[in-house]
């Protein structure tokens, strides 16, 4: 099984990004799960530019491409300013376009946020359910909010937690629960 992971955040040094690199280290056996870090590259979304023949960005259509060749997505998002980044509701729009039919339509989807304040992204992650919801993604049941980040990893930015990275690997682990039966039927 295929699983791709999304982080919300372009900082290099990223907690959110080192979740879901966690998460590769401890999905479970037979489940490869690969960082998507094209985030950057995606143009602010533009109906005009995706309408036209031929003229939607190659990162798009690599966005779209690998959201619809893995079996399951799981999106890690920071928190700003009480919501998701703004970085990644773009990526979701230009994921979503309803003229031409959502990537996201019943994709199994996980979330999980990680902040370095005492509540884990919470916000953004109802968000993150509510965005998706509408368009499409079959969103599993709970979240995974880490707060305190700056305990949870170490100097070099690996998930140095216990607690966490078994909660994480609960988390990996139920939403290839979810998404396996839909796999097995395409």
């Amino acid at each position: 099984m295929n699983v791709l992971a999304i982080s919300g955040s372009l900082r290099a040094e990223s907690y959110n990004t080192g979740l879901a690199r966690a998460a590769a280290r401890l999905a479970p056996e037979g489940v490869v799960v690969e960082l998507y870090d094209g985030l950057g590259t995606l143009p602010l979304y533009d109906q005009d530019l995706d309408e036209g023949e031929g003229e939607t960005p190659a990162s798009v259509l690599e966005l779209r491409g690998r959201i619809e060749a893995a079996d399951a997505i799981l999106i890690v998002t920071p928190e700003y300013n009480g919501s998701i980044p703004g970085v990644l509701k773009n990526a979701i729009d230009w994921a979503s376009a309803r003229h031409r039919g959502s990537s996201l339509r019943n994709k199994t989807v996980a979330i999980a946020g990680v902040t370095t304040g005492q509540y884990g992204a919470i916000w953004a992650q109802q968000d993150l359910r509510k965005v998706l919801g509408i368009s499409g993604a079959r969103v599993i049941a709970g979240d995974l909010p880490v707060s305190r980040a700056n305990h949870v990893f170490d100097e070099s930015g690996s998930l140095a937690d216990p607690f966490v990275a078994e909660r994480l690997r609960e988390h990996v682990v139920a939403l290839v629960a979810e998404a396996a039966p839909l796999a097995i039927a395409v």
